[in-house]
């Protein structure tokens, strides 16, 4: 049982890790400007773009630029969720096993957030950039379906470990 313990512990301190380092990585893209952002998610946007109309090319310019605004909220929105749902995963294998309705996975969303509302702020600093509450929303929504998944991740995880031991006990007997 101690190894168990110690095991937990190493992952606690490895996801711990890796929430800074995601929240660093938030940080630095909230400081670019709003061309250097656009820059970052425009290679992202034309794989989008083609996805959305596989004629994109050989429409007219009107409708291309129509297309590329689309494609580029929806990536960008996507992005949001997406970092902050693994910021929610990691930040939610941090605070350690539990349940669902308990005040350590209020906390996480409560974390996600407050770090969501700081970004939002940090980046209104930035030359075209602005604190938008609809992204701080978005974030929350993605930390919040991280920690939802890693309910889920965790749950499996002790699944097996119980299933592997009772195994061990009933070899153990024979």
């Amino acid at each position: 049982m101690k190894k168990h313990l110690n095991i937990t512990k190493v992952c606690q301190i490895l996801f711990m890790i890796l929430t800074i380092a995601i929240m660093v990585t938030i940080f630095v893209l909230s400081a670019e400007d709003a061309e250097e952002s656009s820059d970052t998610s425009s290679t992202l946007t034309k794989a989008a773009v083609v996805i959305i109309d596989r004629n994109y090319y050989q429409e007219p310019p009107v409708k291309q630029q129509e297309i590329w605004h689309k494609a580029s909220f929806i990536v960008r929105k996507l992005a949001h969720f997406s970092i902050y749902a693994a910021l929610g995963f990691c930040a939610s294998i941090t605070a350690g096993k539990r349940r669902l309705f308990t005040l350590k996975s209020l906390g996480v969303i409560a974390f996600g957030f407050l770090y969501a509302v700081s970004d939002e702020f940090h980046q209104s600093f930035s030359a075209g950039r602005s604190c938008e509450f609809r992204d701080m929303m978005i974030d929350t929504g993605g930390v919040t379906a991280g920690m939802l998944v890693s309910l889920v991740f965790m749950g499996i995880i002790a699944f097996l470990v119980r299933k592997r031991q009772k195994a061990v006990e009933l070899r153990a007997k024979n």
